[in-house]
């Protein structure tokens, strides 16, 4: 009997360890994606992947986006140089291109380099909550930005 209410312990323990809900990065997708809602500034607060942490990345200016969806353009700054150059967005998909203008001042730090290869890697887009701007691999959010006013 002993053996029987601690086999049934030990199965209720393990299926409601199942059903426990975990934290990730992963971002929920849209089912409709407005590319209106991209226009404007937002400033980089999150980078994933990088194996420094986002302050040490960087330490004077964070990077920022400014998208121009009518003309399916961006411009910015790396946190060092500016770059702009074409992006296509279709629905919740958007690519960047390979080949984006910089500017060529000395940047000490890795993060123009861990922001630019980021950028590359992202194939998808999610606002949510009007102020938060997900830039998404496969449903994970590698980089987020806040709307500037």
């Amino acid at each position: 009997m002993k053996q029987a209410l601690l086999f049934l312990a030990a199965l209720i323990c393990f299926l409601t360890a199942c059903h426990t809900p975990r934290q990730s990065t992963a971002v929920s997708k849209k089912v409709v994606a407005n590319p209106a809602e991209l226009n404007g500034a937002w400033q980089l607060n999150y980078i994933g992947g990088a194996k420094i942490a986002f302050e040490e990345l960087y330490p004077g200016k964070k990077p920022q986006i400014v998208f121009d969806v009518t003309g399916s353009r961006i411009s910015g700054n790396t946190g060092c140089n500016n770059f702009s150059g074409p992006v296509t967005i279709e629905g919740s998909k958007i690519s960047f291109s390979q080949s984006l203008a910089l500017t060529k001042m000395f940047c000490p730090d890795e993060g123009e380099m861990v922001f630019l290869e980021t950028l590359k890697k992202v194939n998808l887009w999610a606002v949510t909550d009007t102020s938060t701007l997900n830039l998404i691999m496969g449903d994970i959010a590698m980089m987020r930005f806040t709307k500037l006013k």
